[in-house]
């Protein structure tokens, strides 16, 4: 599964690209936080059964605050009142690095429990898209894989090792990247931040 950093390094990119004119250090960190705001369901785990995935990971949270947003925009206004444009940009933008680096990531990895808790199940959309001479176009990404339920469904992490009480003097690993493509990813993403941050603080 994707580690906090390579959550975050997807939201670099998300922040460095889409805030465009508004981009500055404040509103790239607010922007990095919210990628990595689903994985404190991690810690959320200890306490509820399944919640890993679960609790921050589902769809519905993010849908209810893009709904704020929406009514907010057609309505009062009240974020642009007091932030302008910039506030509205910033929001729209965490929103997407919430949906596209936090729960995306996890969802087309080893999967998240999509519609929880009105419906308790994890999905994972991993597959693959290639084009066979003889057989056309092959998609596998069309037929999402069910895990089960918070019941029956464990992540370990190395705040929690495993489903119930944790083995006593197991080695806990706190990931920070898994293969060269997330070191590379993570070095290009932090990199290119840095430059935006750098480049915005010379005007």
């Amino acid at each position: 599964m994707p580690s906090t950093v390579v959550h975050v390094a997807v939201g670099a990119l998300l922040a460095t690209s889409l805030l465009a004119e508004h981009f500055d250090t404040r509103a790239a960190v607010v922007v990095l936080a919210a990628a990595a705001f689903p994985d404190l369901d991690t810690l959320l785990g200890l306490w509820i059964q399944g919640g890993h995935r679960a609790i921050l990971h589902n769809l519905l949270l993010p849908t209810a605050i893009g709904i704020v947003l929406l009514a907010d925009l057609v309505g009062e206004n009240r974020i642009e009142q007091r932030w302008g444009p910039y506030g509205v940009r910033v929001a729209w933008v965490a929103l997407v690095a919430y949906v596209g680096a936090g729960i995306g990531l996890d969802l087309f990895t080893n999967g998240v429990n999509v519609f929880y808790p009105i419906h308790d199940q994890f999905y994972s959309v991993s597959g693959k898209l290639s084009f066979s001479n003889k057989h056309g176009i092959i998609d596998t990404f069309l037929q999402p894989e069910t895990h089960g339920t918070t019941h029956t469904t464990h992540y370990d992490t190395g705040f929690d090792l495993a489903q119930g009480p944790d083995p006593s003097n197991e080695e806990r690993m706190f990931p920070i990247v898994r293969s060269g493509r997330q070191l590379l990813l993570g070095a290009m993403s932090f990199g290119i931040l840095g430059f935006r941050i750098w480049e915005s603080r010379k005007k």
